[in-house]
């Protein structure tokens, strides 16, 4: 599998350029989730990334990829809600 040198933005990887896995369309995942143990033994802390363009060409088409972190963390699968009328 391919992968792209790609960089962090903000939390504990601020700064940080790793090889992110690229999926079957050139792309990175649109969310990196990076699992922090606690020191006391209990359940790990989950900061989270969002994929965004890290600059546009001509044409307005990506030039690379980084990964800005979200404080808030990924928001939930159905986020906005969606009602069927």
């Amino acid at each position: 599998m391919r992968s792209e040198r790609t960089t962090f933005v903000g939390g504990p990887l601020d700064g940080r350029v790793l090889d992110v896995l690229l999926g079957p369309t050139g792309r990175p995942p649109k969310w990196y989730e990076v699992p922090v143990p606690d020191a006391a033994g209990g359940a790990p802390t989950v900061h989270a990334y969002r994929l965004e363009a890290a600059g546009t060409g001509r044409l307005g088409l990506p030039r690379g990829w980084r990964y800005v972190y979200e404080p808030e963390g990924r928001p939930p699968r159905n986020w906005p809600l969606r009602r069927r009328t």
